[in-house]
């Protein structure tokens, strides 16, 4: 097989998602828009341990120039920021929350969307690996925007060049010298 779409570069084919809801929660022109759009991103799990992935998300996106609020209830403080218990004792003097990123297991999300729903988040985006079909359709039918079973330090990484760096096939082939999305 050479260069291209392959079955061993294909992004979906380690996902419990269908086709269909693939089609939903991983649309590639939403996930562009979100990321070029959003400027404040709420981490749900963040940890200050920094082997965990959610630090290393909440790091990169920091750096990126992402206004990063943790939401850990166990820590009064992650990457420099203060940390709240939950998104509903985030100020609104912070400004409206973009992006709820979820790291917390499957069974804990629906409180964790309804808490996005009463605070006026845009969207919900659920990490790598984490699946919740309810909480899914909840924030649908709530209006907001749905992310699923993607990592957005590497959606953020493959539309702005960054993955190319590190020798991974993105898929995306352009002349455009890479930028910052934001």
């Amino acid at each position: 097989m050479g260069f291209g779409t392959s079955i061993a570069c294909d992004i979906s084919m380690n996902t419990r998602l269908t086709p269909e809801e693939r089609r939903l929660y991983q649309d590639v022109e939403v996930i562009r828009d979100l990321l070029h759009r959003a400027h404040t991103v709420a981490i749900v799990g963040l940890s200050d341990k920094t082997e965990r992935a959610s630090n290393f998300v909440g790091s990169y996106l920091k750096s990126e120039g992402y206004k990063i609020i943790p939401v850990n209830p166990l820590k009064q403080e992650i990457l420099g920021e203060k940390s709240y218990p939950d998104l509903e004792s985030i100020p609104a003097s912070l400004g409206p929350v973009d992006i709820v990123d979820i790291f917390r297991r499957p069974d804990e999300i629906v409180p964790i969307v309804k808490e996005a729903i009463q605070i006026k988040a845009k969207a919900i985006w659920l990490q790598l690996g984490l699946v919740n079909r309810e909480a899914a359709e909840l924030a649908r039918a709530a209006g907001l925007l749905v992310v699923m079973d993607r990592c957005m330090k590497m959606e953020h990484g493959r539309y702005s060049g960054a993955l190319h760096w590190a020798g991974m096939n993105t898929e995306i082939v352009t002349a455009k010298k890479a930028g910052r999305l934001i």
